[in-house]
């Protein structure tokens, strides 16, 4: 997996201070994509134990919130591969700390229905998302009073809540 950037303190895409992981690969190609050059699944560096590190020491101060994954798409298989490992890590060191994750995929249909079916990945990395933020960026639903979303249809799904009661859990 490559990623294209890792902010120590974003405070822009989840509750609180968080540190950003911004994966590389996307399929989706939405019309005016804030972040088009992680369109390319070789953009960028490649994520090692290094940046697993680098991670980890972020998130170990009291002002960090959490942990929030963006790309390019965290939900690529390719980059789903890629993120557990850290997830486990994170989720044993930092337990109390939540972890958010945009998605172009939505949860029911893509993600439930399809992924959860196909991939052994994902039922894994759901369980250590708190939060998730679905749906493709669509131009035409654009609404910069939106608070970490980019445009109407794109929710912000809790998702232990949603997968305990089988239910979806808007926030």
């Amino acid at each position: 997996m490559n990623y294209a950037d890792i902010k120590k303190a974003d405070v822009a895409n989840g509750l609180g201070v968080r540190v950003s992981l911004f994966v590389s690969g996307c399929t989706h190609h939405c019309k005016n994509c804030f972040n088009r050059e992680a369109w390319d699944f070789n953009y960028g560096k490649e994520f090692t134990e290094k940046e697993e590190e680098r991670i980890l020491n972020e998130l170990d101060h009291s002002y960090v919130a959490g942990l929030s994954l963006l790309g390019g798409e965290p939900l690529e298989l390719v980059n789903q591969k890629g993120l557990l490992p850290l997830l486990r890590k994170v989720k044993e060191k930092f337990p109390e700390k939540n972890i958010w994750c945009y998605s172009g995929y939505t949860f029911e249909k893509d993600i439930l229905d399809k992924m959860c079916k196909s991939w052994e990945e994902t039922p894994e990395l759901l369980s250590y998302i708190d939060v998730l933020v679905d749906g493709k960026f669509e131009e035409d639903k654009k609404d910069i009073k939106l608070r970490f979303r980019g445009s109407s249809n794109q929710r912000i799904i809790d998702v232990q809540k949603s997968l305990k009661e089988r239910k979806n859990r808007i926030i």
